[in-house]
């Protein structure tokens, strides 16, 4: 938890002009060093600091302030958004003509890094390579990365996962790469978003099942709900790794590169053996027509097709499954720690986000409004 004072950042207008309101709770250090480096001016009106858009400098500003408070400056990019139109598209044909500093990719390899991370930190980092083409990347200092980052929130939107991401695909350059430890450089981190998992009810679980009539792809369907899979995790179950004596399915090589094993139910047991029987796969559980294993993109097809059948007019994505199971486990009074680790989560807390969406925190009590009515 970040424990030092936070300066607050937001777009306004005051007294006909266009402004940074900056906001923090009362502070000498900041307070003086504000009125020494900046043409700041107290609003009693607006209860904060405010500094002329046209004399701002973001760069400026966290160079002046990084040791003293932490920056949310999240706020700035609400005054741009209008810029953007819904169809812009972002231009990365530079990729393909930008070629990674020696070390880079040569290192993701080295620490096993998952071919997607790979792939995504090498693309995110064509992009940083790009846009200071002229520089010596060595020598950038944090707050000039800092302003590139906020340029992609205010000119693109950027989410705060890609804004993550891009983060750590330049971290690791000058960490890894370069060498220079966490300690000599350090990006301000978007604050993390708190948000609750969208889940099924089991009638609309049992509706798409129903609805799926092709035995593969029902058989595929039911071992994610059941077992709690992430989509990459079922598409990689081999034969060999269903225990029908000890009713359970080894889950190998999942996020982080842990194994971990996960309830095989009887039903899903029932139906693996009937699906066996009818299409013989060869190595994977899963196997795509030409052999192989199952495509990922085909699998989330499937369900949004099967979500339609069953009539639920609601957006349906693969990962509601496992959000689904884990929270119904919950409501039938599962503990906590085994949903824990049949999920595969590493702390309890992420588990905890369940308890948020279960049913029984409504139902067990009254509405104010059930009685007055």
């Amino acid at each position: 938890m970040n424990t030092r004072p936070q300066i607050k950042l937001e777009p306004g207008k005051h007294q006909q002009q266009e402004i940074i309101l900056v906001k923090f709770a009362h502070n000498h250090a900041i307070t003086n060093r504000l009125k020494e480096l900046f043409a700041a001016r107290w609003s009693s009106t607006l209860l904060g600091w405010t500094i002329a858009r046209e004399d701002f400098n973001l760069s400026h500003f966290f160079e002046a302030f990084r040791e003293l408070a932490y920056i949310d400056y999240s706020a700035l990019k609400i005054k741009t958004r209008p810029e953007v139109s819904e169809k812009a598209k972002r231009d990365y044909s530079h990729r393909l003509a930008t070629k990674l500093p020696k070390g880079y990719l040569e290192l993701l390899k080295q620490k096993r890094y998952s071919k997607s991370t790979g792939k995504t930190y090498s693309a995110y980092f064509k992009d940083f390579m790009h846009y200071f083409d002229e520089r010596d990347l060595a020598e950038l200092q944090v707050e000039e990365i800092n302003a590139y980052l906020l340029e992609l929130i205010n000119k693109w939107d950027i989410t705060t996962s890609e804004q993550n991401q891009r983060i750590n695909a330049i971290k690791f350059f000058y960490e890894k790469v370069l060498g220079k430890g966490r300690h000599v450089y350090e990006l301000e981190r978007p604050r993390k978003e708190t948000l609750l998992p969208d889940v099924l009810s089991k009638e609309e679980v049992g509706d798409i099942l129903n609805a799926t009539k092709n035995l593969k792809h029902k058989t595929m369907l039911s071992a994610i709900y059941s077992c709690g899979l992430r989509r990459s995790e079922v598409i990689n179950v081999q034969i060999t790794h269903i225990d029908s004596k000890r009713m359970m399915i080894k889950i190998k090589g999942a996020k982080g590169k842990k194994d971990r094993y996960v309830q095989l139910s009887p039903k899903l047991l029932e139906m693996l053996r009937q699906y066996y029987t009818q299409y013989k796969p060869k190595v994977w559980l899963f196997e795509g027509q030409t052999g192989g294993r199952y495509g990922a993109e085909s699998i989330s097809k499937l369900l949004k097709a099967a979500a339609y059948r069953a009539g639920i007019k609601r957006r349906v994505h693969l990962h509601m499954l496992r959000h689904s199971f884990a929270t119904h486990q919950l409501e039938q009074g599962v503990d906590i720690r085994y949903i824990q680790a049949w999920l595969g989560h590493e702390s309890v807390k992420t588990t905890q986000r369940y308890t948020h969406v279960t049913e029984h925190n409504f139902k067990n009590f009254k509405n104010p409004l059930d009685e007055l009515l």
